[in-house]
Protein backbone atom coordinates (compact mmCIF):
# COMPACT_ATOMS: atom_id res chain seq x y z
CA UNK A 1 0.00 0.00 0.00
CA UNK A 2 3.13 2.62 1.03
CA UNK A 3 4.56 1.76 -2.69
CA UNK A 4 1.50 2.39 -4.53
CA UNK A 5 1.19 5.96 -3.15
CA UNK A 6 4.41 6.19 -3.69
CA UNK A 7 4.06 5.62 -7.14
CA UNK A 8 0.93 7.81 -6.91
CA UNK A 9 2.92 10.93 -6.16
CA UNK A 10 5.15 9.88 -8.36
CA UNK A 11 2.90 10.07 -11.12
CA UNK A 12 1.25 13.54 -9.44
CA UNK A 13 4.51 14.77 -9.77
CA UNK A 14 5.16 14.09 -13.49
CA UNK A 15 1.96 15.89 -14.00
CA UNK A 16 2.59 18.55 -12.45
CA UNK A 17 6.22 18.90 -14.28
CA UNK A 18 4.20 18.42 -17.94
CA UNK A 19 2.25 21.10 -16.90
CA UNK A 20 4.86 23.72 -15.93
CA UNK A 21 7.55 22.46 -18.88
CA UNK A 22 6.25 21.37 -21.80
CA UNK A 23 6.26 23.93 -24.47
CA UNK A 24 8.08 26.19 -21.74
CA UNK A 25 9.76 28.69 -24.32
CA UNK A 26 6.70 29.20 -26.22
CA UNK A 27 3.74 29.52 -23.98
CA UNK A 28 2.89 32.20 -22.71
CA UNK A 29 3.84 34.13 -25.43
CA UNK A 30 6.55 37.12 -24.88
CA UNK A 31 7.91 38.27 -21.97
CA UNK A 32 6.60 41.01 -19.91
CA UNK A 33 8.75 43.75 -19.13
CA UNK A 34 8.53 43.00 -15.36
CA UNK A 35 9.68 39.66 -16.08
CA UNK A 36 12.58 41.42 -18.08
CA UNK A 37 14.00 43.53 -15.24
CA UNK A 38 13.82 40.60 -12.81
CA UNK A 39 16.28 38.86 -15.47
CA UNK A 40 18.54 42.41 -16.36
CA UNK A 41 19.00 42.69 -12.49
CA UNK A 42 19.76 38.94 -12.16
CA UNK A 43 22.38 39.56 -15.40
CA UNK A 44 23.88 42.73 -14.17
CA UNK A 45 24.16 40.82 -10.20
CA UNK A 46 26.16 38.43 -11.83
CA UNK A 47 28.43 40.09 -14.27
CA UNK A 48 29.21 42.53 -11.39
CA UNK A 49 28.62 40.49 -8.52
CA UNK A 50 26.40 42.97 -6.94
CA UNK A 51 23.69 40.86 -5.03
CA UNK A 52 21.00 43.28 -3.43
CA UNK A 53 18.78 42.50 -0.69
CA UNK A 54 16.49 44.66 -2.66
CA UNK A 55 16.47 46.06 -5.26
CA UNK A 56 14.41 49.50 -5.81
CA UNK A 57 13.67 49.61 -9.32
CA UNK A 58 10.17 49.58 -10.55
CA UNK A 59 8.20 50.21 -7.17
CA UNK A 60 10.88 47.90 -5.57
CA UNK A 61 11.72 43.85 -5.29
CA UNK A 62 13.10 41.49 -2.76
CA UNK A 63 16.69 39.90 -3.79
CA UNK A 64 15.77 36.32 -3.80
CA UNK A 65 14.16 35.89 -6.97
CA UNK A 66 16.69 37.84 -8.85
CA UNK A 67 19.59 35.99 -7.23
CA UNK A 68 18.04 32.55 -8.64
CA UNK A 69 17.88 34.25 -11.80
CA UNK A 70 21.40 34.58 -11.36
CA UNK A 71 22.52 31.35 -10.70
CA UNK A 72 19.88 30.08 -13.38
CA UNK A 73 21.56 32.41 -16.11
CA UNK A 74 25.31 30.74 -14.69
CA UNK A 75 24.05 27.43 -15.39
CA UNK A 76 21.81 27.29 -18.63
CA UNK A 77 22.79 30.51 -20.08
CA UNK A 78 20.91 33.92 -20.97
CA UNK A 79 17.62 33.21 -22.38
CA UNK A 80 13.87 33.82 -21.46
CA UNK A 81 13.72 29.37 -21.26
CA UNK A 82 16.59 30.33 -18.55
CA UNK A 83 13.83 32.54 -16.86
CA UNK A 84 10.85 30.49 -17.11
CA UNK A 85 13.03 27.19 -15.68
CA UNK A 86 13.05 29.12 -12.29
CA UNK A 87 9.64 29.61 -11.75
CA UNK A 88 8.79 26.30 -13.53
CA UNK A 89 10.94 24.42 -10.73
CA UNK A 90 9.78 26.25 -8.04
CA UNK A 91 6.19 25.04 -8.73
CA UNK A 92 7.07 21.69 -9.14
CA UNK A 93 8.81 21.19 -5.83
CA UNK A 94 5.47 22.95 -4.51
CA UNK A 95 3.41 20.41 -5.22
CA UNK A 96 5.97 18.14 -3.51
CA UNK A 97 5.76 20.22 -0.50
CA UNK A 98 1.85 20.36 0.14
CA UNK A 99 1.90 16.58 -0.10
CA UNK A 100 4.10 16.93 2.71
CA UNK A 101 2.73 19.37 4.40
CA UNK A 102 -1.02 18.14 4.16
CA UNK A 103 -0.38 15.07 5.39
CA UNK A 104 1.22 16.31 8.34
CA UNK A 105 -1.33 18.39 9.34
CA UNK A 106 -4.00 15.83 9.43
CA UNK A 107 -2.13 12.89 10.70
CA UNK A 108 -2.57 14.74 14.11
CA UNK A 109 -6.51 14.37 13.98
CA UNK A 110 -7.35 12.12 11.73
CA UNK A 111 -5.92 8.28 10.60
CA UNK A 112 -2.65 7.85 8.53
CA UNK A 113 -4.21 6.65 5.86
CA UNK A 114 -6.51 9.21 5.22
CA UNK A 115 -4.30 12.08 5.80
CA UNK A 116 -2.43 10.72 3.38
CA UNK A 117 -5.21 10.19 0.65
CA UNK A 118 -6.57 14.14 1.27
CA UNK A 119 -2.96 14.94 0.59
CA UNK A 120 -2.51 12.95 -2.58
CA UNK A 121 -5.22 14.64 -3.63
CA UNK A 122 -4.30 18.05 -3.15
CA UNK A 123 -1.52 18.12 -4.73
CA UNK A 124 -3.33 16.60 -7.54
CA UNK A 125 -5.39 19.89 -7.72
CA UNK A 126 -2.21 21.90 -6.87
CA UNK A 127 -0.21 20.09 -10.05
CA UNK A 128 -3.30 20.65 -12.62
CA UNK A 129 -4.15 24.35 -11.36
CA UNK A 130 -4.65 26.77 -14.53
CA UNK A 131 -4.07 29.32 -11.70
CA UNK A 132 -1.02 27.99 -10.22
CA UNK A 133 0.59 26.40 -13.48
CA UNK A 134 0.36 29.66 -14.96
CA UNK A 135 2.29 32.06 -12.55
CA UNK A 136 4.62 28.79 -12.26
CA UNK A 137 5.49 29.49 -16.30
CA UNK A 138 5.30 33.58 -16.32
CA UNK A 139 8.07 34.13 -14.48
CA UNK A 140 6.65 36.30 -11.69
CA UNK A 141 8.72 36.16 -8.70
CA UNK A 142 5.47 35.66 -6.46
CA UNK A 143 5.40 32.36 -7.59
CA UNK A 144 7.91 31.92 -4.49
CA UNK A 145 5.24 32.71 -1.76
CA UNK A 146 3.18 29.11 -1.82
CA UNK A 147 6.64 27.51 -2.37
CA UNK A 148 8.20 29.02 1.03
CA UNK A 149 4.83 28.59 2.84
CA UNK A 150 4.28 25.14 2.47
CA UNK A 151 8.12 23.91 3.22
CA UNK A 152 8.07 27.14 6.25
CA UNK A 153 5.01 25.46 7.61
CA UNK A 154 5.85 21.34 6.77
CA UNK A 155 8.90 21.81 9.25
CA UNK A 156 7.47 24.04 11.78
CA UNK A 157 4.04 21.67 12.38
CA UNK A 158 7.12 18.65 12.03
CA UNK A 159 9.04 20.49 14.49
CA UNK A 160 6.65 20.47 16.94
CA UNK A 161 5.64 16.57 16.98
CA UNK A 162 8.78 15.30 16.75
CA UNK A 163 10.87 18.06 18.57
CA UNK A 164 13.67 18.02 16.38
CA UNK A 165 16.02 21.11 16.64
CA UNK A 166 17.16 20.19 13.12
CA UNK A 167 13.42 20.71 11.69
CA UNK A 168 13.06 24.07 13.52
CA UNK A 169 16.20 25.49 12.51
CA UNK A 170 15.02 24.31 8.85
CA UNK A 171 11.46 25.57 9.36
CA UNK A 172 13.23 29.50 10.43
CA UNK A 173 15.58 29.07 7.34
CA UNK A 174 12.27 29.20 5.40
CA UNK A 175 10.40 31.67 7.22
CA UNK A 176 13.16 33.71 6.87
CA UNK A 177 13.67 33.45 3.00
CA UNK A 178 10.27 34.09 2.72
CA UNK A 179 11.15 38.29 3.41
CA UNK A 180 13.37 38.02 0.41
CA UNK A 181 10.42 36.51 -1.84
CA UNK A 182 7.48 38.90 -2.33
CA UNK A 183 5.59 41.94 -0.20
CA UNK A 184 2.36 39.68 0.36
CA UNK A 185 4.27 37.16 2.05
CA UNK A 186 4.76 39.46 5.16
CA UNK A 187 0.94 38.38 6.16
CA UNK A 188 2.31 34.94 7.04
CA UNK A 189 3.70 36.53 10.04
CA UNK A 190 -0.18 36.52 10.96
CA UNK A 191 0.12 32.33 10.93
CA UNK A 192 3.26 31.85 12.18
CA UNK A 193 2.07 33.73 15.46
CA UNK A 194 -1.44 31.84 15.67
CA UNK A 195 0.33 28.86 15.45
CA UNK A 196 2.61 29.11 18.20
CA UNK A 197 0.04 30.65 20.43
CA UNK A 198 -1.97 27.93 20.04
CA UNK A 199 0.48 25.71 20.61
CA UNK A 200 1.63 27.22 23.95
CA UNK A 201 -1.79 27.18 25.01
CA UNK A 202 -2.12 23.11 24.43
CA UNK A 203 0.86 22.57 25.81
CA UNK A 204 -0.26 24.67 29.59
CA UNK A 205 -3.84 22.63 29.31
CA UNK A 206 -2.16 19.51 28.95
CA UNK A 207 0.27 20.08 31.76
CA UNK A 208 -1.81 21.70 34.28
CA UNK A 209 1.49 22.18 36.30
CA UNK A 210 0.43 22.46 39.96
CA UNK A 211 4.00 24.65 40.69
CA UNK A 212 4.97 28.33 40.83
CA UNK A 213 5.08 30.63 37.93
CA UNK A 214 9.22 30.09 37.95
CA UNK A 215 9.03 26.27 37.75
CA UNK A 216 6.52 26.25 35.05
CA UNK A 217 9.50 28.43 33.00
CA UNK A 218 11.75 26.20 34.25
CA UNK A 219 10.11 22.67 33.16
CA UNK A 220 9.03 24.72 29.84
CA UNK A 221 12.28 25.26 28.36
CA UNK A 222 14.91 23.16 30.44
CA UNK A 223 12.57 19.31 30.68
CA UNK A 224 10.24 20.29 27.55
CA UNK A 225 12.40 21.75 25.09
CA UNK A 226 10.60 25.64 24.57
CA UNK A 227 13.97 26.86 23.90
CA UNK A 228 14.13 24.97 20.28
CA UNK A 229 11.23 27.40 19.72
CA UNK A 230 13.65 30.46 21.01
CA UNK A 231 15.91 29.06 18.68
CA UNK A 232 14.01 29.23 15.58
CA UNK A 233 12.65 32.81 16.50
CA UNK A 234 16.37 33.70 16.04
CA UNK A 235 16.88 31.89 12.63
CA UNK A 236 14.05 33.67 11.33
CA UNK A 237 15.61 37.02 12.83
CA UNK A 238 19.27 36.14 11.59
CA UNK A 239 18.29 35.10 8.46
CA UNK A 240 15.34 38.30 7.70
CA UNK A 241 18.11 40.60 8.96
CA UNK A 242 19.75 42.16 6.01
CA UNK A 243 16.76 43.04 4.33
CA UNK A 244 15.27 44.35 7.88
CA UNK A 245 18.46 46.51 8.05
CA UNK A 246 18.15 47.85 4.57
CA UNK A 247 14.17 48.95 5.50
CA UNK A 248 15.17 50.55 8.17
CA UNK A 249 17.63 52.65 6.18
CA UNK A 250 15.35 53.19 3.49
CA UNK A 251 11.84 53.30 4.61
CA UNK A 252 10.38 54.72 1.73
CA UNK A 253 11.06 50.97 0.17
CA UNK A 254 8.87 48.96 2.37
CA UNK A 255 5.65 49.61 1.40
CA UNK A 256 6.70 50.35 -2.26
CA UNK A 257 3.54 50.10 -4.95
CA UNK A 258 1.42 48.34 -2.50
CA UNK A 259 0.55 52.20 -0.75
CA UNK A 260 -0.02 53.17 -3.58
CA UNK A 261 -3.27 50.54 -4.26
CA UNK A 262 -4.35 50.62 -0.73
CA UNK A 263 -7.42 50.66 0.56
CA UNK A 264 -6.53 53.68 2.66
CA UNK A 265 -5.91 55.81 -0.20
CA UNK A 266 -9.87 55.62 -0.96
CA UNK A 267 -12.20 58.46 0.41
CA UNK A 268 -13.89 55.19 2.07
CA UNK A 269 -11.79 52.72 3.11
CA UNK A 270 -14.47 50.55 5.01
CA UNK A 271 -16.49 50.77 1.98
CA UNK A 272 -13.81 49.74 -0.34
CA UNK A 273 -12.09 47.16 1.80
CA UNK A 274 -15.75 45.11 1.76
CA UNK A 275 -16.06 45.72 -2.02
CA UNK A 276 -12.30 43.84 -2.24
CA UNK A 277 -13.80 41.38 0.82
CA UNK A 278 -16.45 40.03 -1.41
CA UNK A 279 -14.74 40.04 -4.63
CA UNK A 280 -11.67 38.23 -3.73
CA UNK A 281 -14.19 35.41 -2.20
CA UNK A 282 -16.21 35.38 -4.93
CA UNK A 283 -12.91 34.92 -7.31
CA UNK A 284 -12.88 31.14 -6.36
CA UNK A 285 -16.16 29.83 -7.72
CA UNK A 286 -17.82 33.02 -9.90
CA UNK A 287 -15.98 35.76 -10.78
CA UNK A 288 -12.44 35.67 -10.73
CA UNK A 289 -8.92 37.84 -12.22
CA UNK A 290 -9.58 40.11 -15.22
CA UNK A 291 -6.16 40.02 -16.40
CA UNK A 292 -5.29 38.13 -19.02
CA UNK A 293 -1.22 37.69 -17.56
CA UNK A 294 -2.88 35.94 -14.44
CA UNK A 295 -6.06 34.58 -15.84
CA UNK A 296 -8.52 33.17 -18.56
CA UNK A 297 -10.39 36.77 -17.80
CA UNK A 298 -13.32 36.57 -15.44
CA UNK A 299 -13.63 32.89 -14.96
CA UNK A 300 -13.56 31.72 -11.45
CA UNK A 301 -9.89 30.76 -10.17
CA UNK A 302 -10.90 27.21 -9.93
CA UNK A 303 -12.46 25.13 -12.43
CA UNK A 304 -16.04 24.38 -11.60
CA UNK A 305 -15.70 20.69 -10.05
CA UNK A 306 -12.67 21.37 -7.68
CA UNK A 307 -14.75 24.59 -6.91
CA UNK A 308 -17.50 22.52 -5.31
CA UNK A 309 -15.16 20.40 -3.44
CA UNK A 310 -13.65 24.01 -2.06
CA UNK A 311 -17.00 25.21 -0.72
CA UNK A 312 -17.83 21.84 0.75
CA UNK A 313 -14.30 21.28 2.37
CA UNK A 314 -14.88 24.71 4.00
CA UNK A 315 -18.12 23.98 5.51
CA UNK A 316 -16.87 20.62 6.54
CA UNK A 317 -13.82 22.12 8.24
CA UNK A 318 -15.92 24.91 9.67
CA UNK A 319 -18.29 21.92 11.34
CA UNK A 320 -15.09 20.48 12.26
CA UNK A 321 -13.56 23.76 13.83
CA UNK A 322 -17.19 24.38 16.00
CA UNK A 323 -17.16 20.34 17.01
CA UNK A 324 -13.03 20.90 18.32
CA UNK A 325 -14.49 23.81 20.90
CA UNK A 326 -17.15 21.45 21.63
CA UNK A 327 -15.08 18.73 22.65
CA UNK A 328 -12.16 20.81 23.27
CA UNK A 329 -10.09 18.89 21.18
CA UNK A 330 -6.75 20.97 20.77
CA UNK A 331 -5.18 19.12 18.29
CA UNK A 332 -7.83 19.32 16.02
CA UNK A 333 -8.75 22.97 17.09
CA UNK A 334 -4.96 23.67 16.59
CA UNK A 335 -5.33 22.39 12.69
CA UNK A 336 -7.93 23.74 11.55
CA UNK A 337 -7.41 27.63 12.75
CA UNK A 338 -4.19 26.90 11.23
CA UNK A 339 -6.35 26.44 7.80
CA UNK A 340 -8.23 29.29 7.82
CA UNK A 341 -5.53 31.65 9.53
CA UNK A 342 -3.37 30.82 6.24
CA UNK A 343 -6.84 31.04 4.11
CA UNK A 344 -8.15 34.52 5.37
CA UNK A 345 -4.17 35.82 6.04
CA UNK A 346 -3.19 35.10 2.53
CA UNK A 347 -6.00 36.79 1.07
CA UNK A 348 -5.22 40.20 2.98
CA UNK A 349 -2.56 41.56 0.51
CA UNK A 350 -5.49 41.64 -2.26
CA UNK A 351 -8.31 42.69 0.55
CA UNK A 352 -6.49 45.84 1.09
CA UNK A 353 -5.90 46.74 -2.51
CA UNK A 354 -8.36 48.62 -4.77
CA UNK A 355 -6.70 48.09 -7.86
CA UNK A 356 -7.40 45.69 -10.16
CA UNK A 357 -9.70 43.23 -7.96
CA UNK A 358 -9.94 40.17 -7.28
CA UNK A 359 -6.07 39.70 -7.69
CA UNK A 360 -5.04 36.13 -7.91
CA UNK A 361 -1.41 37.49 -8.21
CA UNK A 362 -1.12 39.54 -4.67
CA UNK A 363 -2.94 36.68 -2.98
CA UNK A 364 -1.06 33.95 -4.64
CA UNK A 365 -0.17 32.74 -1.08
CA UNK A 366 -3.47 31.23 -0.45
CA UNK A 367 -3.40 28.85 -3.05
CA UNK A 368 -1.65 25.91 -1.81
CA UNK A 369 -4.65 26.24 1.86
CA UNK A 370 -7.56 26.30 -1.14
CA UNK A 371 -6.50 22.69 -2.33
CA UNK A 372 -6.21 21.15 0.54
CA UNK A 373 -9.86 22.42 1.31
CA UNK A 374 -10.71 21.13 -1.91
CA UNK A 375 -9.10 17.82 -0.92
CA UNK A 376 -10.96 17.88 2.04
CA UNK A 377 -13.96 18.47 0.45
CA UNK A 378 -13.12 15.81 -2.12
CA UNK A 379 -12.33 12.96 0.60
CA UNK A 380 -15.66 13.54 2.09
CA UNK A 381 -17.66 13.24 -0.68
CA UNK A 382 -15.60 10.04 -1.97
CA UNK A 383 -16.18 8.54 1.77
CA UNK A 384 -19.65 9.42 1.76
CA UNK A 385 -20.37 7.07 -1.30
CA UNK A 386 -18.71 4.62 -0.39
CA UNK A 387 -20.84 4.20 3.43
CA UNK A 388 -24.05 4.37 0.63
CA UNK A 389 -22.43 2.14 -1.46
CA UNK A 390 -20.81 -1.18 0.15
CA UNK A 391 -21.21 -3.67 -2.56
CA UNK A 392 -18.26 -4.88 -4.29
CA UNK A 393 -19.67 -3.98 -7.84
CA UNK A 394 -20.86 -0.52 -6.51
CA UNK A 395 -17.15 0.18 -4.86
CA UNK A 396 -15.43 -0.76 -8.44
CA UNK A 397 -18.08 2.01 -10.03
CA UNK A 398 -16.99 4.56 -7.17
CA UNK A 399 -13.55 3.78 -8.15
CA UNK A 400 -14.10 3.96 -11.75
CA UNK A 401 -16.22 7.10 -11.51
CA UNK A 402 -13.00 8.67 -9.56
CA UNK A 403 -10.43 7.91 -11.92
CA UNK A 404 -12.75 9.60 -14.96
CA UNK A 405 -13.00 12.66 -12.61
CA UNK A 406 -9.00 12.70 -12.32
CA UNK A 407 -9.38 12.38 -16.22
CA UNK A 408 -11.84 14.86 -16.43
CA UNK A 409 -10.32 17.28 -13.89
CA UNK A 410 -6.57 17.14 -15.40
CA UNK A 411 -7.69 17.10 -19.02
CA UNK A 412 -9.78 20.39 -18.95
CA UNK A 413 -7.36 22.61 -16.94
CA UNK A 414 -4.59 20.98 -19.86
CA UNK A 415 -7.05 22.34 -22.49
CA UNK A 416 -7.57 25.53 -20.85
CA UNK A 417 -4.38 26.10 -20.57
CA UNK A 418 -2.49 25.43 -23.10
CA UNK A 419 -5.37 25.82 -26.55
CA UNK A 420 -8.00 28.40 -24.72
CA UNK A 421 -5.63 30.67 -23.23
CA UNK A 422 -2.25 30.53 -24.44
CA UNK A 423 -4.16 30.59 -28.28
CA UNK A 424 -6.15 33.64 -27.18
CA UNK A 425 -5.00 37.06 -29.32
CA UNK A 426 -5.35 38.88 -25.68
CA UNK A 427 -2.11 37.14 -24.51
CA UNK A 428 0.28 38.45 -26.72
CA UNK A 429 -0.58 41.63 -25.99
CA UNK A 430 -0.69 41.02 -22.02
CA UNK A 431 2.72 39.34 -22.62
CA UNK A 432 3.89 42.23 -24.98
CA UNK A 433 4.93 39.77 -27.35
CA UNK A 434 5.80 42.51 -30.09
CA UNK A 435 8.72 43.07 -27.68
CA UNK A 436 10.13 40.36 -27.83
CA UNK A 437 10.17 40.15 -31.69
CA UNK A 438 11.89 43.76 -31.59
CA UNK A 439 14.74 42.27 -29.61
CA UNK A 440 14.72 39.17 -31.92
CA UNK A 441 14.95 41.55 -35.31
CA UNK A 442 17.47 43.72 -33.86
CA UNK A 443 19.39 40.81 -33.19
CA UNK A 444 19.55 39.37 -36.55
CA UNK A 445 20.82 42.49 -38.02
CA UNK A 446 24.34 43.05 -39.24
CA UNK A 447 26.78 43.82 -36.61
CA UNK A 448 27.82 47.46 -38.74
CA UNK A 449 24.05 48.28 -38.59
CA UNK A 450 23.59 51.37 -35.86
CA UNK A 451 20.29 50.42 -34.40
CA UNK A 452 18.37 52.79 -32.43
CA UNK A 453 14.69 51.79 -30.30
CA UNK A 454 12.85 54.79 -29.74
CA UNK A 455 11.17 53.91 -26.32
CA UNK A 456 7.67 55.54 -27.09
CA UNK A 457 5.58 53.21 -25.02
CA UNK A 458 4.66 54.77 -21.18
CA UNK A 459 6.17 53.24 -18.01
CA UNK A 460 8.67 53.97 -15.36
CA UNK A 461 11.63 54.90 -15.63
CA UNK A 462 14.21 52.42 -14.39
CA UNK A 463 18.29 53.70 -14.17
CA UNK A 464 19.72 51.14 -15.65
CA UNK A 465 20.89 51.96 -18.06
CA UNK A 466 19.52 55.50 -18.71
CA UNK A 467 16.49 56.10 -17.41
CA UNK A 468 14.32 54.57 -19.94
CA UNK A 469 11.01 53.70 -19.33
CA UNK A 470 10.18 50.14 -18.37
CA UNK A 471 8.89 48.84 -21.30
CA UNK A 472 12.63 48.79 -22.66
CA UNK A 473 13.90 46.15 -20.73
CA UNK A 474 11.99 43.64 -22.50
CA UNK A 475 13.98 44.71 -26.00
CA UNK A 476 17.64 45.07 -23.85
CA UNK A 477 17.12 41.66 -22.49
CA UNK A 478 16.39 40.06 -25.54
CA UNK A 479 19.88 41.85 -27.06
CA UNK A 480 21.83 40.49 -24.42
CA UNK A 481 20.59 36.88 -24.62
CA UNK A 482 23.09 37.23 -27.88
CA UNK A 483 25.65 40.16 -26.98
CA UNK A 484 25.31 39.91 -23.01
CA UNK A 485 24.61 43.59 -22.90
CA UNK A 486 22.10 45.64 -25.47
CA UNK A 487 23.59 46.80 -28.85
CA UNK A 488 21.02 49.62 -29.74
CA UNK A 489 20.60 53.39 -28.41
CA UNK A 490 17.05 53.45 -26.87
CA UNK A 491 15.87 57.14 -26.95
CA UNK A 492 12.79 58.76 -25.80
CA UNK A 493 10.69 60.27 -28.79
CA UNK A 494 11.59 63.74 -28.00
CA UNK A 495 15.67 62.59 -28.14
CA UNK A 496 15.48 62.35 -31.74
CA UNK A 497 18.23 64.86 -32.30
CA UNK A 498 20.50 62.08 -31.30
CA UNK A 499 20.56 59.67 -34.02
CA UNK A 500 23.82 59.61 -35.95
CA UNK A 501 23.73 58.66 -39.64
CA UNK A 502 27.14 57.43 -40.61
CA UNK A 503 26.59 53.64 -41.93
CA UNK A 504 23.29 51.41 -42.56
CA UNK A 505 20.51 52.86 -39.64
CA UNK A 506 17.85 51.02 -38.45
CA UNK A 507 15.06 52.89 -36.27
CA UNK A 508 12.63 50.81 -35.07
CA UNK A 509 9.65 52.55 -32.67
CA UNK A 510 8.42 50.27 -29.89
CA UNK A 511 5.20 50.91 -31.12
CA UNK A 512 3.45 52.20 -34.32
CA UNK A 513 2.73 56.19 -34.29
CA UNK A 514 2.30 57.69 -37.61
CA UNK A 515 3.58 61.32 -36.07
CA UNK A 516 6.77 59.67 -35.23
CA UNK A 517 7.15 58.43 -38.32
CA UNK A 518 6.39 61.46 -39.98
CA UNK A 519 9.08 62.98 -38.07
CA UNK A 520 11.48 60.98 -38.79
CA UNK A 521 11.01 61.38 -42.53
CA UNK A 522 11.46 65.17 -42.00
CA UNK A 523 14.68 64.53 -39.94
CA UNK A 524 15.96 61.38 -42.35
CA UNK A 525 14.35 62.26 -46.00
CA UNK A 526 16.82 59.69 -47.43
CA UNK A 527 14.92 56.77 -45.42
CA UNK A 528 11.80 54.82 -45.55
CA UNK A 529 9.41 53.27 -43.88
CA UNK A 530 9.19 48.99 -43.79
CA UNK A 531 7.19 46.76 -42.56
CA UNK A 532 9.89 43.40 -41.61
CA UNK A 533 8.19 40.57 -39.97
CA UNK A 534 5.49 42.55 -38.79
CA UNK A 535 7.78 45.01 -36.99
CA UNK A 536 7.57 48.73 -38.49
CA UNK A 537 11.21 50.48 -38.77
CA UNK A 538 12.47 53.22 -40.40
CA UNK A 539 15.66 51.96 -42.72
CA UNK A 540 18.03 54.17 -43.50
CA UNK A 541 20.71 52.88 -45.63
CA UNK A 542 24.06 54.15 -45.34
Amino acid sequence: MKNKRLLILLLILAIAAFFRLWQLDKIPPGLYPDVAIYANDGLNSLQNRDFKVFYPENNGREGLYMWLLALSFSIFGVSVWSIKIVTATIGILTVLGLYFLTKEILQTISYRLQATNIALLASFFLATSFWHTNFSRIGFRAILVPFILVFALYFLIKAFRTQKLSDFILSGIFWGMGFYTYISFRMAVIILAVIIILKFIEYLKKEKPEISRSHIWKKLYLKDGWWKVDVFLIVIFLVALPIGIYFLQHPQDFMGRAAGVSIFQQGNPVKAGILSLISHLGMFNFYGDGNWRHNFANSPMIFWPVGILFLIGIIISIKELIFSIKTKNCSLFIAYCLLFSWFFAMLLPGILTYEGIPHSLRVIGVIPVVYIFSAIGGFAVYQRLKNIIKNPIGLKLILAICLLFFVFVGFSEFYKYFFTWAKNENVEGAFTKKFVEIGYYLNSLPPETEKYVIVNEPGVPVPWPNGIPMPAQTVMLIERTKFGQPKSTYLLPENLDKIKIENGVVIVPMKYDEDLFRELSQRFPEGEIKIIDGIWVYKING
